[in-house]
């Protein structure tokens, strides 16, 4: 009788233990998942665009830090060379978020199991940085010219550096420089934006942008100085830019909707690469609890 009052409570501690540890597991399954926000943007109430002469819509909207912010983006360009061009793209209403202005859905469904992510459009000139499907991030690109193209397809960050200078010149200084492909030396880094595509194959963005993805991207891990042990975040460039045709966000003056990348473009752009993108991230996972 007495070995079965202790079997019974023995079992019955084991019970109340495994329900404290699932209840637990529970708790922090839906903290967790209460953190992570969906990022919320603001529809403008119509979206079209028009051409302007520049120096006059200047005059006019100097002080509208916003409205500068977006257009800067819609002419692929920064403050210094937006100034320089005679006339540029203006959208018709300013009163939505960035992302509707650029090119990039904003959610993608194949990339729900995928943590990080960075995308270039070569034909938009745009990026966008995903989390588990969801656009976090987006911005202008300005990518390599004819001769030097960006190379496509997939690829993970490498090293990265606040400040280092060109592989092709060593007098042109290259801030929150993140590389992608160590043997070419291609990374994205800030750099004058002339509103085309005008690099030696790097994938240059504005200072804020370049500052983003530098916190926002994983550094490789290496096992040695010749074997990586963990790539970094993984990074898909794709499509081709029309070189010989007029700026592609010209377009848009014609037809608001015409550099849109749709959520099915990006999962047919992406979807070849998932299984590697997820191994990966398993392994870097592996990786962060053993050194936790």
């Amino acid at each position: 009788m007495r070995k079965l009052y202790y079997t019974s409570n023995a079992l019955l501690l084991i019970f109340l233990v495994f329900s404290s540890c699932k209840k637990n597991e529970t708790k922090e399954t839906k903290e967790i998942a209460a953190t992570k926000k969906t990022v919320e943007y603001k529809k403008p109430q119509s979206i079209g665009f028009h051409f302007e002469k520049t120096k006059e819509w200047l005059e006019a909207n100097k002080s509208d830090s916003t409205k500068l912010d977006i257009a800067y983006a819609v002419n692929r360009t920064d403050k210094a060379n937006f100034a320089k061009l005679d006339s540029v793209v203006i959208p018709s209403d300013f009163s939505g978020d960035l992302p509707y202005y650029l090119s990039f859905p904003i959610h993608v469904s194949n990339l729900k199991e995928v943590s990080k992510v960075i995308i270039f459009s070569y034909p938009s000139q745009t990026f966008a940085a995903y989390e588990n499907g969801d656009l976090v991030y987006t911005g202008p690109t300005n990518m390599g010219r004819k001769k030097d193209q960006t190379p496509t397809g997939l690829f993970f960050t490498n090293w990265k550096a606040e400040k280092t200078t060109s592989t092709f010149n060593d007098e042109w200084e290259l801030k929150w420089n993140f590389n992608i492909e160590n043997k070419l030396g291609v990374g994205f880094h800030q750099y004058e934006l002339p509103g085309y595509p005008a690099s030696h194959s790097c994938l240059r963005l504005l200072e804020k942008d370049a500052k983003f993805l530098y916190k926002f991207a994983d550094e490789w891990i290496l096992k040695d100085k010749e074997n990586v042990k963990v790539k970094g975040t993984p990074v898909i460039v794709f499509g081709q830019y029309p070189f010989d045709g007029p700026k592609p966000w010209y377009a848009l003056v014609q037809d608001p909707k015409a550099l849109n990348i749709s959520e099915e473009e990006v999962e047919s752009q992406t979807q070849g690469f998932i299984q590697e993108i997820l191994e990966n991230q398993k392994v870097r996972e592996a990786e962060s609890n053993t050194a936790s």
